[in-house]
């Protein structure tokens, strides 16, 4: 028996990384998965698992999603950027940028969903976050940080107003997860081994997390196992935050 046997469960950006990682392990649970990404191909090789396109900055394609898809157990928000530079290097066009695709694109994504999944008895919402956020503060990660940190608020304000009504609202706040996206941000900077090393140095474990970490903390909160957890920003960050 999977832990998620019987739920179905909707999960964002699942082409790579860790929305990739969430769908195929919470498919290995039991659970119905609809996976959807902005590159349809990227979702190729998800065996058994339902696929869709979906552009989280266009509002009107998340509402048809929604009604297409219907009511689900779980939904996973997994969509995000990540800016480089300080406060001095963001331009407006920036920020509203980063606060479209970490911010809105899940208020967009909880509005649409949460009315049936209410209707249906409850749900689990999980967005992913990033200890760089109310947690901790990195260098050249001021609009990711922000927008993070607002992400955090949400999760709780969600989990705040509907916890009577079996909703269950986290954020889960990986530190830095070796995945597609963060390798190519490597070698943008030119020297993608001193880069690379920079990011191994800042975690006291002497490495980088993995995609299949995160998506189990995904999976327990997006299960049974989870009924008496909300509003809580869980960090996996192999100690990031704790010096």
């Amino acid at each position: 028996m999977g832990r998620l046997d019987g739920k179905r469960i909707f999960v964002t950006a699942a082409g790579q990384g860790i929305g990739r990682a969430c769908a195929l392990a919470m498919a290995a649970e039991g659970a119905e998965v609809i996976a959807s990404d902005l590159d349809p191909a990227l979702l190729e090789g998800l065996e058994g698992i339902a696929t869709c396109a979906l552009d989280l900055l266009d509002a009107s394609a998340i509402e048809a999603v929604a009604g297409e898809v219907g009511a689900v157990d779980a939904l996973i928000s997994c969509g995000g950027y990540v800016a480089h530079g300080t406060i001095l290097d963001c331009e407006p066009e920036g920020f509203e940028a980063s606060q479209a695709l970490n911010v809105t694109a899940s208020y967009r994504l909880i509005r649409a969903f949460l009315p049936a999944m209410i209707a249906g008895g409850g749900g689990s919402i999980v967005s992913i976050a990033s200890v760089v956020s109310s947690i901790v503060a990195a260098p050249n990660r001021f609009v990711y940080g922000v927008t993070k940190a607002a992400l955090i608020g949400m999760v709780k304000s969600v989990a705040a107003d509907f916890v009577g009504q079996g909703i269950r609202c986290n954020a889960i706040c990986p530190g830095t997860v070796d995945t597609p996206s963060l390798h190519e941000r490597l070698r943008a900077t030119g020297d993608y081994e001193a880069a690379m090393a920079a990011f191994r140095a800042r975690q006291p474990m002497g490495r980088l997390g993995t995609a299949e970490e995160i998506a189990a903390l995904a999976v327990y909160l997006a299960s049974d196992e989870a009924a008496f957890t909300t509003g809580v920003a869980h960090v996996v960050d192999g100690g990031w935050a704790m010096v």
